[in-house]
């Protein structure tokens, strides 16, 4: 496993700096489903959050990089609100006390799921840590960021702004299933 934001260079990059690169999601790959349970025992399902922009970072408390993002994760959380942007933070093969030891340190507000199988994780093409999914409101998956990146800067927003327009009808039904 590859938690290094470096490990990332390895991959052709379609942007890259500050130790992080946004990879297109495959035109003809499908969006899977997310079916996933937090800490406080609620399942999330991606189906259910349609018109909200939704980030999916997957992390792990042992991946520095991960921890290093996870305080701009919860910011921008908390700065666009849960009705505009929603991120789910998918912890990666660890134990829910593990993750929950962390949620409480950190004090994060976001939702942990949890994924001790790292099923989410495969299905999700996330074998960098962290990866980030990129969800517009829309419905249709923008891109994976792979690697450390800082959520509350430039780069950050420009990459979810165009997350935040408001969805029509068609697209986002085709988009989430």
């Amino acid at each position: 496993m590859l938690c290094v934001a470096c490990a990332a260079l390895t991959v052709s990059p379609v942007l890259h700096a500050q130790g992080f690169e946004v990879q297109p999601w495959p035109i003809k790959k499908p969006v899977p489903q997310l079916a996933g349970t937090d800490l406080n025992g609620k399942v999330w399902r991606l189906a259910d959050l349609r018109g909200k922009a939704v980030l999916i970072n997957f992390w792990a408390s042992w991946c520095p990089p991960c921890l290093a993002e996870m305080p701009s994760l919860e910011a921008l959380a908390q700065r666009h609100g849960p009705d505009k942007l929603l991120v789910l933070a998918v912890n990666f093969k660890e134990s829910a006390a593990t993750a929950q030891r962390y949620a409480q340190r950190a004090n994060l507000q976001l939702p942990v799921l949890l994924d001790a199988e790292g099923e989410l994780a495969r299905q999700w093409g996330a074998n960098v840590f962290p990866s980030t999914v990129l969800i517009g409101a829309d419905g249709r998956v923008r891109g994976v960021v792979r690697g450390e990146l800082d959520w509350s800067g430039q780069a950050a927003t420009n990459l979810v702004a165009p997350l935040l327009a408001a969805p029509d009808k068609a697209s986002s039904q085709q988009a989430i299933r």
